[in-house]
C-alpha cells in the first residue's frame, strides 16, 4: 500500500504526455497480453499506439487520466460514456500501470480518480471489460467490488479470447 501519497498526483493527459502514454502502454501490454494475444498480433497492436496514436488522442479531447510518481507517468486511464447499452451508463475503457508499479496502490488510486471522473459527470454506474486470461485485472476489479454481468468471445490475432464485464451500481 501507498505510504504517502504528496508525491503521486493524477491529472489529465496533454499532448506532451504522448511519449510516456506510449511507454506505459507497451510495457503493460506486454506484461499483461503476453502468452495471452497471439505474439505477432499484440506486437502489431502496440506498434500502432505510438507517441503519434496518444498526441491525436489527447488532441481530440479523449478523457484520459495519469497517475505521476515524482513527476514520471507510471500509469494511465481512459474513461467515457459507455459503448454498450444498459444500466451502467459509465465505462472505464482502459487502465494499465507499468509493471514495476503495479501492486503497490497506484492502480486503486487511478481507479478511484477515474470513478470520481464519471460520477462528476453524472454517468450512473460503472463497467470495465477485462479478458479473463488476464487474472491481475479480473482479481483488482473483484478487489475494488466489481461483480461479473456479462460476458462474450472476441476474436483477436485468430484467438478466441473471453471477456468479461464487470460493474458497479
Amino acid at each position: 500500500m501507498l505510504e504517502s501519497r504528496a508525491s503521486i498526483k493524477v491529472r489529465s493527459g496533454k499532448p506532451g504526455d504522448a511519449k510516456a502514454l506510449a511507454g506505459v502502454f507497451k510495457q503493460s501490454w506486454q506484461q499483461a497480453y503476453r502468452g495471452i494475444i497471439p505474439h505477432a498480433h499484440l506486437e502489431h497492436m502496440i506498434s500502432r499506439r505510438g507517441p503519434d496514436w496518444w498526441r491525436s488522442s489527447v488532441r481530440a479531447g479523449d478523457t484520459i487520466l495519469l497517475v505521476e510518481l515524482e513527476g514520471d507517468v507510471v500509469g494511465y486511464a481512459t474513461t467515457g460514456t459507455a459503448r454498450t447499452r444498459g444500466p451502467y451508463q459509465g465505462e472505464i475503457y482502459e487502465i494499465y500501470m507499468v509493471p514495476s508499479h503495479q501492486g503497490l496502490g497506484f492502480g486503486e488510486h487511478l481507479f478511484e480518480a477515474a470513478r470520481a471522473g464519471l460520477d462528476s459527470r453524472g454517468l450512473n454506474g460503472l463497467l470495465v471489460w477485462a479478458l479473463s486470461e488476464n487474472t491481475s485485472a479480473t482479481d483488482f476489479y473483484w478487489r475494488r467490488g466489481g461483480r461479473p454481468v456479462a460476458k462474450t468471445i472476441e476474436h483477436i490475432g485468430g484467438a478466441k479470447l473471453e471477456k468479461i464485464a464487470f460493474a458497479w451500481q
